[in-house]
């Protein structure tokens, strides 16, 4: 069995959660410059290359994109044939997110009582962990800090079986709708659908993962990925809300079994800069 030292790990964290915020992936970058062509708004256009500027400073100036350096979100990809030594598996990724949002002087956003004290935890710490066994001896850590304005615009839904495909479309388009400018358009849309509520809604998280371009691999979703994505830019939401072509740069579905008589679906909101980075120990 191969053995990994908790601070190898720690060490990673840290640097993921810089890497995340100071440098927006090529696939986000390069779908601005898309989506600029074809916009046919001027302050559409406008917007989108102030993005694409935005996104450079923070890379050349090694900066936040954003104020918002989000709470982090941790997936995990443990080899079953991986033991960690040394110390706590997710002690160590909060002491990995606590280093890299100090040292990488980001915002610290989480505080520990969500209803009555909510006092500032200082180091953005607890992240929210979420991990899988999978076969091999390795582990792949993504790390998908997420901020709240895009957040908070999240919705779920227990559709009746009987919704099928229109009801869908119509809880998704009344979610981006009703989001509007909040989530800082253009979004990604990640849909989560199947399982139970609680699946539903990781579906929806892991489903903001995927590079834009990439679509499910299932034909049929890939086919109601490009639909949705056509009738939420027909909304005239816009970049940043002012109109255009351009409210979404994706949606993305993700599926799973579920039980005869639900249908359970959540929406979740990216903003325009879709942060994730990986590494794989």
């Amino acid at each position: 069995m191969r053995t990994i030292k908790a601070e190898e790990i720690s060490r990673a964290v840290a640097k993921l959660c810089i890497d995340a915020n100071y440098n927006l992936g090529e696939d986000i970058v390069n779908e601005y410059k898309l989506a600029y062509q074809r916009e046919n708004s001027d302050v559409a256009k406008e917007i989108l290359q102030q993005l694409s500027k935005n996104a450079e400073i923070a890379k050349e100036d090694q900066v936040p994109i954003c104020q918002d350096t989000g709470m982090a979100v941790i997936f995990l990809e443990l080899g079953q044939d991986l033991r960690v030594v040394e110390g706590d598996l997710y002690q160590a990724i909060n002491q990995g997110v606590s280093a890299g949002y100090t040292e990488g002087y980001l915002r610290k956003s989480v505080v520990n009582d969500p209803l009555i004290q909510r006092k500032n935890t200082e180091d953005n710490t607890p992240a929210v962990i979420h991990t899988e066994i999978v076969p091999g001896d390795q582990l792949k850590i993504t790390v998908a800090p997420k901020g709240f304005g895009s957040e908070n615009m999240s919705q779920l839904k227990m559709l009746r079986p009987t919704d099928g495909v229109e009801g869908l479309k119509t809880f998704v388009l009344k979610v981006v709708k009703e989001a509007g400018p909040n989530p800082c358009p253009p979004i990604v849309v990640g849909i989560g659908i199947g399982g139970t509520v609680e699946k539903a809604a990781l579906l929806a998280k892991k489903s903001l993962l995927r590079p834009l371009g990439v679509y499910n691999d299932d034909e049929k979703f890939k086919n109601l990925e490009q639909e949705l994505l056509e009738e939420v830019n027909r909304l005239d939401i816009g970049p940043q809300g002012l109109g255009g072509l351009t409210t979404a740069l994706a949606v993305n579905i993700e599926t799973y079994p579920t039980h005869i008589a639900g249908l359970p679906v959540v929406v979740n909101i990216n903003c325009h800069v879709a942060r994730h980075k990986e590494v794989v120990l």
